[in-house]
């Protein structure tokens, strides 16, 4: 069946794999929990790159002061 619609079987397992994890028949992160932490971890970067910015105006403005 996968074959019919041009699927690798690697991939129609892990669809498999994923909804049983959706069902609660497996244990690992449920789709929901994947989107949240992919999510997170970006808001994580930018959260990071927005205070990396912040120390370095904050050392730019320490040393025009002095």
């Amino acid at each position: 069946m996968a074959r019919d619609f041009d699927l690798s079987e690697t991939a129609v397992q892990s669809w498999v794999h994923q909804a049983e994890v959706d069902a609660g028949e497996r244990d690992g992160l449920t789709t929901e929990e994947r989107q949240e932490l992919t999510r997170l971890r970006r808001e994580n970067r930018r959260l990071q790159g927005r205070r990396g910015s912040v120390k370095r105006a904050t050392a730019f403005f320490v040393r025009e002061t002095r």
